[in-house]
């Protein structure tokens, strides 16, 4: 394991000396320069957890050489030593971002405990980092279509305001990925991301999910509980599906919106919060205004901001990459090597109308993944109710008028049947009719049935 670095920077080299010997007796790795100017000639080569910074340095003196520190390994903590400083010192290397602050004569149980101490700010601050990468690389949307390409900049003008955000979209078309991305590039970042479906909350509970409640305040209160807009205090809360929230509900989250206080179910005392609601819906809501249903100054208050998720149907030159994004992905989760989609697979899907949007061809891609265990996925791995939809999504255009067209049609299902049921071989379906191989492959061409071209020498 590599040890810690720390670099002294002291232009007392009896100072450096005893520093280095007591840090390295406790394990740490250590180096040690006489002038700020050397700090950050060295700092510009190779990294350091911790700097032991003395205020007073011929030349560039501590404070400035902070300063450019910070600038340039802003992930590394600074602990000034100053032989007389003073308070004023002390804030300003405080503000300047310095971790701590000590004095001489060093005191060596202070000093380890103080470089221990930063040494451990320094792996949280890392362990932070990398968290955020992480959740960054979850919340990513694919695809550089038209639509998607527009969604983004209205993110990124969007995201960095506290204005509230609306999002509409059919279910399955990542209303929730949106939200998250909106908060994550908003400077709410660091506050909670709480989010709440509208539609599965019962009516009766509803109201004590959003503001909480007190112990005691109805049948089943056995304690208190803090509510969404609580938790989501410097944050950001996402009421998804909120077309579904009754009318009664309504009319306290627009007091909440207006005044930002409300005050929990059974309590008398009211609570004041700072959050950013983005809302979402399936529905089209002046509609919804017109049934009665929604409250139009609700309405006005959630849409600031609209966002329209297309459909995955009318962004179909993204399915490629969203299907090499999701067959990646769930072939690391679960320790498979990656496939990749066939042209005509790949065709398939994107003749396919998708009315469950992204969400059903990221289960299908995970279906695939767990269930075939082909570097290449073909046609016929892909699910039967794709291929048979996609065939007559194809022929509904021919609605049968006449014998011929009648004939058409079963010859197609019989066709797909049978090839289904041998997992794409044509010359094994072609044996089972009792036909000519090159006359099937004729008449699936003529009935616009899609083939992969795998016979048996492939393997199932």
């Amino acid at each position: 394991m590599t040890r810690p670095s720390i670099l002294i920077v002291d232009d007392e080299t009896g100072v450096r000396s005893s520093l280095e010997g007591i840090l390295q007796d406790d394990g740490f790795e250590t180096e040690g320069v006489s002038s700020g100017e050397e700090c950050l000639a060295l700092l510009s080569r190779r990294d350091f957890a911790v700097i032991m910074l003395d205020v007073w340095l011929p030349g560039m003196d501590g404070i400035q050489a902070l300063e450019q520190i910070r600038k340039l390994s802003p992930s590394t903590c600074v602990v000034m030593i100053s032989g007389h400083g003073s308070i004023e010192t002390a804030v300003r290397a405080t503000k300047l971002g310095a971790f701590d602050f000590i004095e001489k004569p060093l005191s060596l149980e202070k000093t380890i405990v103080v470089v221990k101490n930063a040494l451990h700010q320094h792996k949280l601050e890392a362990e932070n980092r990398l968290l955020r990468e992480q959740i960054d690389q979850k919340y990513v949307m694919i695809g550089d279509s038209v639509p998607m390409q527009a969604l983004r900049q209205q993110i990124a003008f969007a995201a960095p305001t506290n204005g509230r955000v609306l999002i509409y979209g059919e279910n399955g078309t990542g209303k929730e990925l949106v939200a998250h991305i909106v908060h994550l590039q908003s400077q709410r970042r660091d506050g909670p991301f709480i989010e709440m479906n509208c539609a599965a909350i019962p009516e009766d509970l509803i109201e004590s999910e959003l503001f909480g409640h007190v112990k005691g305040s109805f049948t089943g209160a056995s304690e208190d509980k803090e509510g969404k807009f609580s938790q989501a205090d410097a944050g950001t809360l996402f009421l998804d599906e909120v077309g579904d929230m009754s009318p009664k509900t309504q009319a306290k989250v627009l007091r909440v919106l207006e005044e930002q206080r409300f005050t929990p179910v059974g309590g008398s005392t009211a609570m004041t919060v700072d959050v950013r609601v983005i809302a979402s819906t399936n529905k089209i809501l002046e509609r919804e205004m017109e049934l009665g249903n929604f409250r139009e100054d609700l309405y006005y208050r959630l849409n600031v901001i609209p966002f329209q998720l297309p459909p995955l149907r009318e962004r179909r030159e993204d399915i490629a990459a969203l299907t090499r994004y999701f067959l990646d992905d769930f072939a690391e989760r679960y320790g498979r090597r990656p496939s990749v989609l066939t042209r005509k697979a790949l065709e398939v899907l994107e003749t396919y109308p998708w009315p469950g949007n992204v969400r059903e061809l990221k289960n299908i891609m995970e279906r695939l993944v767990i269930m075939k265990s082909r570097d290449k996925l073909d046609v016929f791995d892909l699910p039967e109710s794709i291929l048979i939809r996609t065939v007559r999504a194809g022929a509904a255009r021919e609605e049968p008028v006449s014998l011929q067209a009648a004939r058409e049609k079963f010859e197609r299902e019989f066709i797909l049947q049978k090839l289904m049921e041998l997992k794409g071989s044509v010359s094994r379906a072609a044996q089972a009719m009792q036909i000519e191989r090159s006359n099937l492959y004729r008449k699936m061409r003529q009935l616009g049935i899609p083939y992969s071209g795998r016979e048996e020498s492939e393997g199932e």
